[in-house]
């Protein structure tokens, strides 16, 4: 019965620290980029956009595609380090026991 009783604090703790954790990932930005850095994405671990910035030189009718394919390669990379920040946050929470993939928090 000890080892349940004990098994259950445990659980409590973790879920306390996972509560902690979620509202930590609200503050750990990342910024993504494309383009040498003309195109610039930032956002939460939890893979909300805060703000994209575009260099005024892509800013022209003609490269508009251009622009298009840099967004969307800054914010995979965003969201890349933002998942990586996320893992990094979970392993310090688990003892390095990490998250099943695909297992996320949103």
């Amino acid at each position: 019965m000890a080892d349940f009783l004990g098994m259950m604090k445990q659980a409590a703790q973790l879920q306390s620290k996972m509560k902690e954790m979620q509202e930590q990932l609200d503050t750990v930005e990342v910024e993504g980029e494309s383009g040498g850095g003309l195109v610039r994405v930032r956002m939460t671990a939890k893979m909300e956009v805060k703000a994209v910035t575009i260099d005024p030189s892509l800013i022209r009718p003609e490269e508009r595609e251009v622009l298009e394919d840099l967004l969307v390669t800054a914010h995979n990379d965003a969201r890349r380090k933002a998942e990586a920040a996320m893992q990094e946050k979970m392993k310090t929470l688990t003892g390095g026991l990490g998250l099943p993939p695909g297992l996320g928090f949103g």
